[in-house]
């Protein structure tokens, strides 16, 4: 597969024949979704959330102002570019779709050349803010997603486990005497343990729905999507085992270990039901589990106990 088809691009077009020329023109370069009028452009790009969209302005029914409109007025798809196609010669038209958001115009009839040159230059753009999106999402230490861009996917995926009536857990995860470690080993051996510990979260995992990130410090934090308190847990004792026989040499080749204690919490939750109890109480499970000896995970429940596994 050509490199640049990690890009995709919605063209949107009630016209059989447009749609046909710029699908040959793109179809080698870029991965293509089509809508051929306005109500199935809005569907389809909140369902794939192309890169960039191509839109024809003019379309019976809701017309490419509105879409754009629409696109604009959902966090989902407010921040897709927008390149509207058009066979009018309307400067009015032109300022008007600017100034609601679209970045560029590309008039009919196509012409390879220019086609091709408006979407690579909008690709490079859309390919510099990705980067600086990854940057701005990612732990530096460990590459895996920070507390920002986890908040963000907690939304998302509690807002669709409350559509679909689905269960959702969360894994809150510290590990153990990280400052005896840090203290006895020193800061760039205590960076080692948690890289390594980040990587057994990623040989852990065995769903691409599942999602972790480093929570702040020594403490790291898990999403599992559809997942109840029992699959929760046992996913929980895997890296918990996992982390314990896990050995991680010094530069002078000296041999060292650690544990985690993990709370878990898994609920089904209702309709307006705010997110954050949801972390409180895998919080409190944590808690329990370090004051129940530390290596081991807690369930939370409403008389939290010590419930261990």
């Amino acid at each position: 597969m050509n490199e640049d088809k990690q890009f995709s691009i919605l063209v949107v077009d009630d016209e059989k024949s447009n749609i046909d020329v710029l699908n040959h023109i793109l179809k080698d370069k870029y991965r293509l979704f089509i809508a051929k009028c306005g109500q199935s452009a809005v569907k389809v790009a909140h369902e794939n959330l192309p890169d960039l969209i191509l839109l024809d302005i003019i379309m019976p029914g809701m017309n490419g102002l509105e879409v754009l409109a629409a696109l604009k007025q959902s966090k989902t798809t407010a921040g897709i570019p927008v390149i509207f196609i058009t066979g009018q010669d309307s400067k009015e038209t032109e300022i008007k779709g600017l100034n609601m958001g679209a970045v560029d115009y590309i008039t009919k009839p196509f012409h390879n050349v220019i086609v091709e040159a408006r979407v690579s230059t909008n690709m490079k753009i859309v390919e510099q803010m990705r980067i600086i999106r990854h940057m701005g999402i990612t732990d530096e230490l460990t590459g895996l997603p920070n507390r920002r861009y986890f908040n963000e996917q907690l939304t998302r995926e509690w807002g669709r486990t409350i559509r679909e009536t689905l269960p959702i857990s969360m894994l809150m995860i510290d590990v153990d005497k990280f400052k005896i470690y840090n203290d006895t080993y020193g800061h760039p051996q205590g960076d080692t343990l948690l890289q390594a510990i980040a990587g057994i979260f990623k040989r852990s995992l065995k769903r691409p729905a599942d999602f972790v990130a480093r929570w702040g410090g020594e403490e790291f934090i898990l999403l599992m999507p559809n997942t109840g308190a029992d699959g929760a847990a046992d996913v929980a004792e895997r890296i918990r085992k996992n982390v314990e026989e896990m050995i991680i040499p010094c530069p002078n080749g000296e041999p060292t270990g650690t544990t985690v204690s993990i709370g878990v919490n898994s609920e089904r939750p209702e309709t307006n039901q705010p997110s954050d109890a949801f972390i409180s109480k895998a919080d409190r499970a944590l808690y329990t589990a370090k004051e129940s000896g530390r290596n081991r995970v807690c369930v939370y429940h409403e008389n939290m106990g010590k419930k261990d596994y």
